[in-house]
């Protein structure tokens, strides 16, 4: 389905795709009620389960999965006790998707989830993010303090461009900006430790029938700050200044083989005071996507987190 709006500001017109629902259905292991929230001319799709009335833990994927990639997770948070909030972000999953990749910068995807949590008015959230779930996420949460009590950070950083990023991200971009047809699913598995079944792999196609489908995909590893004049290196030093003096509970939970983000934990504990005093639990045996590779694990981490602060 595409359609001519006017949701993003500067633009004329722009169209928008969105993934046929039908492309969900049967997928293993996702079993959960979609829901929608209309910002910028945009419908974003998130899951919502667990008590209504619980304070909100919200799971926030990157590149280039969409909310699929925590439903293992979803159902022991919700059992034990937790609203557990899941959006895809703009491009992924079943939320809507500009067919430009110019449609697409940091700023509004911050932008897009900022519009999420006041939509649902969150607060005394508990935020994890993974991947660029952190590099949106630590944004919201230094941007919105008041609505955020703690923070899991998981195989994520907030880059600025002032230091070396890793070799194998420049890899992964350079890939990712040249390879023809970009293989969703083939991506994930190629980031796990244990695998992925032929099914779980189609569940990561699923939202993108097209090529075209995945102008969000192709654009975010074009849009990490790896200079220091990048345009979003001075917003995330300013998120950096919030976070160096961040004293609500900051948790890494990071796994142990991910070369792209490895070390990126220990600069988080030497800068973000709240994490003192805490035990950081290493995931073995887990990849870039350790959602996969050790989802139960990870929901009793932030499950015992939560209940300790």
């Amino acid at each position: 389905m595409a359609t001519c709006r006017h949701p993003l500001r500067h633009h004329a017109c722009v169209e928008i795709l969105r993934t046929p629902d039908g492309r969900f259905d049967g997928l293993p292991g996702w079993t959960f009620e979609p829901r929608y929230v209309e910002t910028s001319g945009l419908r974003i799709h998130y899951v919502d389960e667990g008590p209504p009335d619980a304070a909100p833990v919200l799971l926030l994927h990157g590149e280039p999965t969409w909310g699929y990639l925590y439903r293992k997770m979803i159902p022991p948070l919700a059992a034990a006790g937790h609203r557990v909030i899941v959006p895809d972000l703009v491009g992924f999953g079943r939320s809507d998707k500009p067919a430009r990749r110019s449609d697409y910068t940091y700023a509004r995807h911050v932008t897009w989830m900022s519009e999420l949590l006041r939509a649902l008015d969150l607060t005394g959230v508990t935020l994890f993010g993974q991947d660029w779930g952190g590099l949106i996420g630590l944004r919201l949460a230094a941007e919105h303090e008041d609505r955020f009590d703690r923070i899991v950070a998981a195989n994520t950083f907030l880059p600025t461009g002032d230091q070396r990023t890793p070799p194998a991200f420049h890899l992964w971009r350079l890939f990712s900006q040249r390879v023809p047809r970009m293989p969703i699913g083939w991506i994930v598995r190629a980031g796990c430790v244990r695998g992925l079944s032929s099914a779980e792999r189609a569940a990561y196609d699923a939202p993108f029938p097209e090529e075209r489908y995945k102008a969000g995909a192709r654009q975010f590893p074009a849009l990490v700050p790896t200079r220091p004049d990048d345009p979003e290196s001075e917003p995330n030093r300013r998120a950096w200044r919030v976070l160096e003096r961040w004293r609500k509970p900051f948790l890494t939970a990071f796994s142990d083989g991910d070369p792209i983000t490895r070390g990126a934990d220990r600069a988080m504990r030497r800068r973000i005071p709240g994490t003192e005093g805490l035990v950081h639990p290493t995931v073995r045996r887990a990849g870039h996507f350790l959602q996969e590779d050790a989802g139960d694990e990870l929901a009793g981490i932030v499950d015992r987190f939560v209940r300790a602060r």
